[in-house]
Formats: structure tokens, C-alpha cells, sequence
């Protein structure tokens, strides 16, 4: 099947690759614009996690404030140039990512960034719980493993559900960033502000 120069357009909208993969993928796939577009990002994802190490010393700090002026987030995102710094893509993902924050109240960036005295309390918790079920111990192990992953899910970012899309977390719609823009993206720390909250905190200490 002979490759157009619009069935090319067409899966660069898509995938955002290059007009030379995007043509090498048409030829290879016989035109189907799906499987094309899968291997294109599929190879994408591949070449990000070889970026993952790559310094980050560029980026923006972001500002996101509710439209009630009550709720508000500060979040560092860095890459590696200035030039994908001032990217549209790259401030929509910061958006995204404090419009996130902003909803789901996330502590910590990663799994790893969760300190082990806060993990091991919980893992204690979960295993009273399945005791107290009467879950034999020889299972226990693994349902704490299992309910863990909720645990994850509601403190920390990269495991939370993309809230405009499901289907993906953050972590996964970082890798794919990656993969899009041909560079590393680290999200370096942010603080979530909500009227209220803090003195709620003060008084409970």
C-alpha cells in the first residue's frame, strides 16, 4: 500500500513523531495508521527510560490556583533545556500535573519518596486488619501487598490515576512526555494550599 503524505500527517497529530518514522511505520505496518502509531510509541517509551538518568536543571515552577481562589498549588517541574522549558506541551503537563495536586492532595512525588517508618506503620495496620478477618497467615503477606497499592494510589503522585484520563497515571503520562519530547522530566517537589487546612493542623497539634 502506497504511503500519503496526509496518512503521514495524519500519525504525526497522533503520535507527535517525526514525518521520517511516521512514513517508516506506514510502509512497515502496510498503512494500518493503528499498529503504526503503537510502535512509534512504543519505541518512544523506549527511548525515555534511557533518558531517565539525564540531569534536569531546567524547568518552571508552576502556579495553580482554583477558581475560588481557595485552593492553590506550587509544583517545580524540570526537564533538561530551557527550550522544552518554554514548550506548550511542557507547561500544559505542568498544569495537568498541579491540577492533580490540587484534587487528589498526593504527599510524595514517588514510591521511594515515602519514608520506611510511614510504610512500615501502614503495613502494620494492614496486617492487624487481615488478622482481625481471620485471614490465615500463611495469605497475610500477599493482602498486604495487595492493599498497599491503594495506600500508594491515595498518597502518592506517579500512582494516582490521571484524573482527566484514567486509563493512565502520572507516572505513565511522565514516561510518555518523555517519550514526546525527547527529554528528561523530573518533578522536583510541590506544596498544595488549601483555606483552612493549615489551622486545622495547628490546633489539632
Amino acid at each position: 500500500m502506497a504511503v500519503t503524505a496526509q496518512m503521514v500527517k495524519d500519525l504525526r497529530e497522533v503520535t507527535g513523531a517525526g514525518p521520517l518514522d511516521c512514513k517508516k511505520a506506514l510502509e512497515q505496518f502496510n498503512g494500518d495508521m493503528e499498529k503504526a502509531a503503537t510502535a512509534l510509541r512504543e519505541k518512544g517509551l523506549a527511548k525515555a527510560a534511557k533518558k531517565a538518568g539525564r540531569a534536569t536543571r531546567e524547568g518552571i515552577v508552576h502556579a495553580y490556583i482554583h477558581h475560588n481562589n481557595r485552593l492553590g498549588v506550587m509544583l517545580e517541574i524540570n526537564c533538561e533545556t530551557d527550550f522544552v522549558a518554554k514548550t506548550d506541551k511542557f507547561r500544559g503537563l505542568a498544569n495537568d500535573i498541579a491540577l492533580q495536586i490540587a484534587n487528589l492532595s498526593a504527599q510524595y512525588v514517588k514510591r521511594e519518596d515515602v519514608p520506611a517508618d510511614i510504610l512500615e506503620a501502614e503495613r502494620q495496620v494492614q496486617r492487624n486488619r487481615a488478622l482481625a478477618e481471620g485471614k490465615p497467615e500463611n495469605v497475610v503477606d500477599k493482602m498486604i501487598e495487595g492493599r498497599m497499592g491503594k495506600f500508594y494510589e491515595d498518597l502518592v503522585l506517579f500512582d494516582q490515576p490521571f484524573i482527566k484520563d484514567d486509563s493512565m497515571t502520572i507516572g505513565q503520562m511522565v514516561t510518555q512526555a518523555i517519550a514526546d519530547l525527547g527529554e528528561n522530566i523530573a518533578i522536583s517537589r510541590f506544596a498544595r494550599f488549601a483555606i483552612g487546612e493549615g489551622a486545622a493542623a495547628e490546633e489539632e497539634e
